[in-house]
């Protein structure tokens, strides 16, 4: 792909978002721009966001390539594993609340399995990604939606619950492992006998104390 596209397009938006959209991959408008969804696509996500009381500016947008593929085909199984240690890092910086993973690349990758997202949009689970816990949400692409009626309704209907999933607050963080530290024994120190008297010797002399200067 780097041989073919124009710009590196690695996301945009709140690097401290609670909402975090992750979707295929650029076409050929993000390409030019340098900027993920500021096609037809991101024009209707924009909209959606309005609808539910959120602007884009407060959301952090990316996808899961971060080159667009030769003629916008579907990205490959070797493309994906070679970004996908790039979004991790992503998530891992964020920390968003909610992942809105858009269509089924984004939210095959990472759920770690083949399920569709006709089968899964609209259902949020709680998922462990690195030493992040999130709510992922899956929902259709926008992309889908503008040819789709129907879709497009799903997918509003999908949004509304944005809301209410960012009100949850995050999950609950896993507890990450201390990794055991070797510890040298310690030399046993001689025990220091104390003086019997305050600025004696256990003899009853008086000890000859350098002031250093103090006075």
């Amino acid at each position: 792909m780097a041989a073919t596209r124009k710009t590196v397009v690695f996301g945009a938006g709140n690097a401290d978002a609670d909402l975090m959209f992750v979707g295929e991959a650029p076409g050929a408008s993000e390409d030019e721009q340098g900027i993920p969804f500021v096609g037809r696509a991101g024009k209707l996500l924009e909209k959606l966001l309005e609808e539910i009381g959120l602007a884009r500016s407060e959301v952090f947008i990316c996808n899961v390539l971060k080159c667009r593929p030769p003629g916008n085909r579907d990205p490959l199984p070797a493309e994906i594993d070679n970004c996908q240690d790039y979004l991790h890092r992503q998530v891992e910086l964020i920390e968003p609340t909610v992942i809105c993973t858009l269509g089924n690349f984004s939210t095959k990758l990472l759920r770690g399995e083949q399920t569709g997202i006709t089968r899964l949009h609209g259902q949020p689970e709680v998922l462990t990604l690195g030493r992040r816990a999130v709510r992922l949400y899956p929902i259709y692409h926008p992309a889908a939606a503008l040819y789709t009626p129907r879709m497009l309704e799903t997918l509003r209907e999908d949004f509304t619950r944005l809301p209410e999933l960012l009100a949850l607050g995050a999950p609950e963080q896993p507890q990450l492992e201390v990794p055991a530290i070797e510890i040298e024994e310690m030399e046993e120190m001689p025990e220091i006998e104390p003086a019997e008297v305050e600025g004696q010797t256990s003899g009853g002399q008086t000890s000859e104390i350098d002031q250093l200067g103090l006075f």
